[in-house]
């Protein structure tokens, strides 16, 4: 059984995957880590190539590491926003909604830079105003992952939570 990490960009789904996956023992996965072996940097890629081509990329690298072994996984924030990504995520383990409120997300993300993509040159209100708007589409369907965590923790209370909410500690 995967046990899939989802939620929106800086939620703190790598930090929290790698601590719950030392307290599973199981093998930590990061998409956007496999995907980046497969293209390069995402950035630059998403960027020439556009959003369908990488979304096309992320459904092929995700079936084939839902494929693999069992592991913790670290999801792409717009990961489960595909109607096939969801479904194959939701019958191949269990999926666990990081959720994080827009007041402590935006400090990370404005500390992570122009890194992201779909937020590539805002700043400000401008940013802010992104992230909201993003935030309204994504949550009905992070609202659909088999459990909630509240994610404004450290890292590894975080992981401690998903584990006994698993019962798999």
């Amino acid at each position: 059984m995967h046990v899939q990490l989802i939620g929106f960009m800086c939620a703190g789904k790598s930090r929290v995957g790698r601590e719950l996956a030392e307290v599973l023992g199981m093998p930590f996965v990061d998409l956007d880590r496999v995907i980046e072996q497969r293209v390069g940097p995402i950035k630059p890629f998403f960027e020439r190539e556009g959003e369908a081509a990488f979304r096309k990329v992320e459904a092929e690298v995700l079936g084939e590491v839902l494929g693999g072994s069992e592991a913790v996984i670290a999801m792409g924030g717009g990961t489960p926003m595909e109607r096939d990504n969801r479904d194959r995520m939701m019958q191949a383990g269990k999926v666990i909604w990081l959720d994080v409120p827009i007041d402590v997300l935006m400090p990370r993300i404005e500390r992570a830079g122009g890194d992201r993509p779909l937020l590539a040159g805002l700043k400000g209100e401008a940013l802010r105003d992104r992230v909201g708007s993003l935030l309204l589409e994504r949550t009905p369907t992070y609202r659909a992952a088999h459990h909630r965590i509240d994610a404004t923790g450290k890292p590894h209370e975080i992981a401690a939570t998903i584990a006994q909410v698993l019962q798999l500690r």
